[in-house]
């Protein structure tokens, strides 16, 4: 075995973005024919390391310390700190500090997007940092009529009635009061949100806001990917008000499964999304609720065809091969499926390319 995806506190975070991204990392280097673990051996001799939780520097410093090189996924920044739980604000400065420690644990750094790369570039990260989408399962999350039904029939939603959905935890950066302002204006849509956290845990303005949402908008709560899908196929538009985000692989997914989309206009999807071709994006609260209005009654276009090109640009095969990219250019050992199963000599060891253009 040669890369080990270090399992310690995901537990914690399973239910994230971060976890669905050590999932995805675990499928690029299988796509890849790299071998990977989650158990500790000690023939593992590069090893990913996803959270900032306080486990996750001491295993970096003890794979060092074993000769391991460490792969430091940067999914977490200050900006997208903010806005989340109680405290976070006034917390802020110093988790720039801890994460800029944990990150510098790693011999090299992935993070999702190229706005990503820039933040962290930004706070005087001394290691080479590479922007690497966290992908999307483009096999798993595609358009689906049947899906469709699935999820309408289970919600009561008629095929004539529109709906919109909405997925992420219960946190003000992640739009949650916005949405529920736009379920407000708009009684005769029907409205989800897809997605938990616990309530002791935000503040009284986002506990407030879910007690008072109107009757079109539900909260049916954290829900495995199967459903998640259904519901991607069998909303009408997918809006993500989210004010900050390192890439939003709920977005990628909702991309994936052909539903028109509406993003805030933020840096991080100035590299990857461009509004009206891809996505819908939205400069204000005013402008989501035009630009959702005018996708649901036909005013405006779809972007649905541009935005599946693009998921499928990032799927979790594409990115497997940039992966291993990454791994040539900074020296990485590894090992394939191939050499594993002997039908090819060699061990464990770090590979170059012969050139580069």
């Amino acid at each position: 075995m040669s890369v080990q995806l270090y399992a310690g506190s995901l537990s914690l975070v399973c239910r994230s973005g971060v976890g669905q991204a050590v999932l995805h990392q675990k499928e690029m280097l299988s796509d890849a024919d790299i071998v990977s673990t989650e158990r500790f051996v000690p023939e593992a001799r590069t090893v990913h390391i996803n959270t900032v939780l306080p486990d996750a520097p001491l295993a970096a410093l003890r794979a060092h310390l074993a000769g391991k090189k460490v792969v430091y996924y940067g999914h977490s920044t200050e900006e997208d700190f903010r806005n989340s739980f109680k405290g976070s604000n006034l917390l802020a400065p110093l988790f720039r500090r801890w994460i800029k420690f944990c990150y510098e644990r790693g011999d090299v750094i992935i993070t999702p997007t190229p706005y990503s790369k820039q933040l962290l570039e930004s706070y005087g990260i001394r290691r080479p940092i590479y922007a690497l989408s966290n992908g999307v399962d483009t096999d798993f999350f595609t358009p689906s009529l049947a899906r469709r039904k699935i999820f309408r029939e289970k919600y009561g939603v008629r095929e004539q009635e529109k709906a919109v959905l909405s997925v992420g935890h219960y946190i003000a950066r992640k739009g949650l009061v916005d949405f529920v302002d736009m379920a407000r204006k708009l009684p005769d849509v029907r409205f989800f949100w897809f997605g938990y956290t616990n309530l002791d845990l935000v503040p009284h303005e986002i506990r407030q806001a879910i007690a008072d949402a109107p009757s079109n908008l539900v909260f049916p709560g954290y829900v495995g990917r199967d459903e998640l899908r259904d519901a991607y196929c069998g909303c009408d538009v997918f809006a993500f008000m989210s004010h900050e985000e390192t890439e939003g692989i709920v977005v990628l997914e909702a991309l994936a499964c052909g539903i028109p989309t509406v993003v805030r206009d933020i840096p991080v999807y100035r590299d990857w999304l461009t509004d009206g071709v891809s996505v819908c994006k939205a400069k204000d609260n005013w402008d989501f609720l035009r630009k959702v209005s005018g996708l649901l009654n036909g005013d405006l276009p779809s972007p649905a065809a541009g935005g599946l090109e693009v998921a499928r640009s990032r799927s979790i095969a594409a990115m497997g091969r940039v992966l291993r990219t990454i791994y040539e250019l900074e020296g990485l050992p590894y090992q394939t499926l191939e050499e594993m199963s002997g039908r090819k000599t060699g061990s464990v060891r770090a590979r170059r390319p012969v050139a580069h253009a």
